[in-house]
């Protein structure tokens, strides 16, 4: 490369790449090319700077000292750079009405996300949204617009939404709660929710009762598997109000009065900095805010 040719941010993309990864095999895979066009990226590096970049250690790739100091300069500048032009580049997108919604909320999205999804698209002039449900934590290269989540940390730039405010209920079919209220834990089995294991004794301590104070019922995985067990069967469940406030509103379960408990934790949406669709993205977090808060405020009895 001569001294009046430009630097190449390819080449420049696919160092830092590797040089996040340690690897060539694995960069390659993260940018989408061969082996051979990283490989061929570096060489061009190497030639404009006249010094190595990286040394192959088996199947490790090292840095020297030159590309760790050129490494450490240039990484988040050109995350920044990525980021911005991702974030700007609107005209000609063939998916311009799409959104990619992330969360770490299944039953939450099932129970109220997926059900009014249509409204949401109605108010954007058709936009669709697709739900992606994991419970890992999404990296830089993941590709959504919305985070949903309670219990995950976003590290990167984004608008945040606190949408709810968990509050805890204890639900059953109307023949084993009717007329009993609390009375009704002492010979009626408690629905185990494995997946969130903090409810049970969270509800517990707000009720002022003991686990020797209920009857231990069958375990389901989660929550959204549990609903139909405790509108059919004869077992309470315990279980944030938002996702069983359409059953209650429905009649297909009924709350014990007075069982209701704050849980401490807080639903919130993050519309990524990096979005696509960062417009949308923003409106979707405050429709959802506004729709947690009509689900919310329904009028059941024992509010």
């Amino acid at each position: 490369m001569s001294e009046e040719q430009d630097l190449s941010l390819n080449a420049v993309r696919a160092f830092v790449q590797v040089a996040r990864d340690s690897s060539v095999t694995r960069a390659s895979k993260t940018l989408g090319i061969t082996q051979s066009s990283v490989s061929r990226h570096i060489a061009v590096l190497e030639d404009y700077f006249g010094a190595k970049l990286i040394e192959r250690r088996g199947r490790q790739s090292q840095l020297t000292d030159f590309g760790r100091l050129f490494a450490d300069a240039v990484a988040e500048p050109l995350d920044t750079m990525l980021f911005t032009a991702k974030r700007m580049r609107r005209n000609g997108r063939k998916d311009a009405n799409r959104l990619v919604v992330r969360t770490s909320l299944s039953t939450f999205a099932y129970t109220v996300l997926i059900p009014n999804l249509r409204e949401f698209s109605k108010e954007m002039g058709g936009v669709t949204v697709d739900v992606i449900s994991t419970l890992t934590a999404p990296s830089s290269t993941d590709s959504f617009d919305v985070l949903l989540t309670r219990d995950i940390t976003l590290t990167e730039p984004a608008d945040r939404w606190d949408i709810y405010d968990e509050q805890l209920v204890c639900v059953g079919a109307s023949d084993c709660v009717a007329g009993r209220g609390l009375k009704a834990l002492r010979n009626t089995p408690v629905i185990a929710v494995t997946s969130r294991p903090d409810i049970l004794p969270t509800w517990l301590r707000g009720m002022d009762l003991k686990t020797s104070d209920i009857t231990s019922g069958a375990r389901y995985d989660h929550h959204y598997l549990a609903l139909p067990a405790v509108t059919t069967g004869n077992s309470l469940l315990v279980a944030p109000h938002i996702v069983v406030a359409e059953l209650i509103r429905q009649g297909l379960v009924e709350m014990l009065p007075g069982s209701r408990a704050p849980s401490g934790m807080q639903y919130r949406a993050y519309a990524i900095d990096r979005s696509s669709n960062p417009d949308v993205a923003r409106a979707f977090c405050r429709w959802l805010t506004r729709l947690c808060r009509k689900m919310t405020e329904v009028d059941v009895p024992g509010r």
